[in-house]
């Protein structure tokens, strides 16, 4: 019940804030500004290092952005050796332990890090001498030791367990292997076997074969004298060796798809679905379609304010974010993506809407005010994003690299002012290739089969084939069977038995349970007091009541501070089904209720009850073979955006004969927060003003 509080808390502050910003007048475009770099000092080492120094003396910084400009690497039987290369880099020195080194850079409050691909440093003035010659010691004399080779094998490990249940995390892995392949750079994945096939030697032999001066591009940007600067540039980094071979392509292209087709992977502890509409595209910065494309992709999904976004989330209520982006690259062909997350109940509607939007922007003109809004946006955050000297060594670098004209920056917002309305429909039958394309669907089968087996699109059934959580393909996944004996009665009451049965759980009158954990560094109490009739849940961050949720037959409201706010009707509705000090007491026999199978949690059998709302759906999962609930899943709808929340129970402890959960935890963005039972009081007698 906790999440469905989380839940409107944060729909109702989506809400609030999306309502006082004005977005239906976009600022008035004057003149367009041009960037200037300014006319950087240029010199070349003998090993191949070139070095670009721009003088900006608007503030009393110096940036130095070091890039090894090597063709990207195919996959191989030890993907990982690029990241546990980059993990190792920047942790002491030859001649400087990891800690000295580290606290060094903390007492001048500069920034370094070093990667495989490179080094990125930042000082204020009078300390970028000791910065840059801390920065050419930690990128060339590097202390490769076991025992931190053993640390960081042992996270990049622990992270890959970490994820290996994540949906977001499957979804990207195998679309980028359906677009690729595996041996693609783009297509490539880390496993833990591939990791453990990596020696300290091989980082080794990676790091000297690979982080050379030869494709390598220094660029230095700030308050500096050139001189100075030049003289300790070739004193660091000259000593630094060429490599007599330089890595190239071993790599196939993508080919494109033959037909639209839609393919899905199966994951079972998905709450909701991820979709995607991708596509190959062949696009460099240097391709004269290339400012037309970025407009489009704009117009199509590149905001908040997109086409996409406006049917799916506003006119449909589908999703709250839907976007689009597409990618270019000097080495290998790139994806055009539009993608959303949805609720598994419109999930074959939402890639209808997806190939609807891409289809009208190829078949019928963008209007004016679309064209003129988005090239408005372009000046604010070009050069609002201009203001950072690491953007402008960037554009330097990519001056450099990509090839390209030394005023491609300088003229950038006039390119994208000069894209026409019909430069936008050739553009987009160009990249967004609708006949040519891929859907994915990422999501839990026992809810999504039916749905997606027969999705249309243009009158015609598109074809469906079935992939695992790596990209290989798959026989179509059964349909779990629902036990005939087994009915959302019979699970509820199972579970009543299992925490102390109904004649126990009866004689309780009154019930308070609290729960602590800690979120962002603070201590967080949640208090919960239920009646049979009336509910009060109080959320406390460090000893302040943050949220109050009261829930009776009459009203449902949320307070914070001595703001009192009533919910909607139909919203109150919805929470008075989970109202009793027991709810699964008041869900016997109730038509709202229903058992929808048996579902894998975690490697164990579960029997899934919904009960279902107009605005907050619950789901109950509940152990086979103990009877217990293990998971809570709510799903609120409110003004086309939905929140998914997982809660997942564990651990019982008896309490005056009626076992209660001791843990739970559930996610919360990239927050995890983790609740432990601390006082579970049965039968004391509550103040009036506990429910108002």
């Amino acid at each position: 019940m906790k999440n469905i509080y989380i839940n409107l808390l944060l729909l109702i502050s989506l809400g609030f804030s999306y309502g006082q910003i004005d977005r239906s007048n976009p600022p008035v475009s004057g003149p367009m500004p041009s960037i200037e770099l300014g006319t950087p000092i240029e010199f070349q080492l003998k090993n191949g290092l070139r070095v670009l120094m721009v003088e900006n003396k608007k503030l009393p910084r110096v940036t130095a952005n070091l890039l090894i400009d090597n063709p990207p690497f195919s996959g191989s039987d030890k993907n990982g050796i690029y990241s546990m290369t980059s993990s190792i880099l920047g942790k002491g020195t030859e001649s400087i332990s990891k800690d000295v080194f580290v606290e060094k850079i903390d007492f001048m409050g500069a920034s370094l890090s070093i990667n495989a691909g490179g080094a990125f440093a930042s000082s204020i003035s009078r300390f970028f001498p000791t910065v840059l010659e801390m920065m050419a010691d930690g990128a060339l004399n590097p202390l490769f030791s076991q025992d931190e080779f053993e640390k960081e094998k042992a996270k990049t490990i622990e992270g890959i367990k970490s994820n290996a249940k994540s949906v977001g995390q499957i979804a990207r892995r195998v679309e980028n292997v359906l677009a690729f392949g595996k041996d693609h750079p783009n297509g490539k994945y880390i496993t833990e076997e591939s990791v453990n096939n990596i020696s300290l030697d091989d980082v080794k032999s990676f790091y000297s074969e690979n982080y050379t001066p030869n494709n390598a591009y220094l660029v230095i940007i700030g308050d500096f004298n050139p001189k100075e600067v030049q003289k300790s540039v070739k004193n660091l980094f000259s000593k630094w060796k060429k490599a007599k071979n330089v890595s190239s392509k071993k790599w196939t292209d993508a080919k494109e798809s033959n037909n639209l087709t839609l393919n899905f992977i199966d994951v079972p502890n998905a709450i909701q679905s991820e979709v995607v509409f991708q596509n190959i595209v062949d696009l460099n910065i240097k391709d004269p379609d290339y400012f037309p494309v970025l407009v489009a992709n704009k117009i199509l999904g590149g905001g908040p304010e997109n086409r996409l976004e406006q049917q799916i989330r506003e006119v449909k209520g589908y999703t709250y974010v839907a976007r689009s982006s597409i990618g270019s690259s000097k080495y290998t062909k790139s994806r055009f993506r539009a993608f959303t997350q949805t609720r598994f109940q419109v999930t074959d509607s939402a890639v209808v809407e997806l190939l609807n939007e891409i289809k009208k922007i190829r078949t019928l003109n963008v209007t004016s005010k679309e064209l003129s809004d988005v090239k408005a946006k372009y000046v604010g955050n070009f050069v609002l994003a201009s203001e950072s000297p690491s953007t402008i060594a960037n554009y330097a670098l990519n001056i450099k690299t990509q090839g390209l004209d030394k005023d491609f920056y300088k003229n950038y917002l006039k390119n994208i002012d000069n894209v026409t309305i019909d430069d936008i429909k050739r553009v987009a039958n160009k990249y967004f290739k609708l006949d040519n394309g891929q859907i994915i669907v990422t999501g839990k089968a026992s809810e999504l089969l039916e749905k997606i087996d027969n999705v249309k699109f243009d009158g015609k059934i598109i074809p469906i084939s079935y992939y695992d959580n790596y990209g290989n393909k798959v026989e179509k996944p059964k349909k779990p069977e629902i036990p005939s004996n087994i009915s959302a009665n019979s699970v509820l009451e199972n579970y009543i038995n299992s925490i102390g049965g109904r004649e126990k759980l009866n004689d309780v009158k009154s019930l308070i349970l609290k729960y602590q954990g800690e979120a962002m560094g603070a201590n967080i109490i949640s208090e919960e007091k239920r009646l049979n009739n009336k509910l009060a849940n109080s959320t406390s961050m460090n000893g302040n009541v943050m949220m109050k949720i009261v829930v009776t037959e009459n009203e449902a409201f949320v307070k914070q501070g001595p703001n009192k706010m009533a919910l909607p009707e139909n919203i109150q509705n919805d929470m008075k089904k989970s109202l009793g000090i027991f709810p699964e007491l008041n869900l016997l026999n109730n038509p709202n209720v229903k058992f929808v199978g048996k579902e894998n949690v975690d490697g164990k059998e579960a029997y899934a009850v919904e009960v279902t709302g107009d605005f907050i759906s619950l789901k109950y999962l509940y152990d086979v073979e103990t009877g217990k609930k293990i998971r809570e899943i709510s799903t609120t709808n409110m003004g086309g955006q939905s929140q998914v929340q997982e809660s997942v129970i564990g651990d019982y402890k008896d309490f005056d004969g009626i076992l209660f959960p001791l843990k739970k935890s559930q996610s919360l963005g990239p927050q995890k927060i983790e609740m432990t039972l601390i006082d579970v009081i049965i039968n004391q007698d509550f103040e009036e003003n506990d429910f108002n």
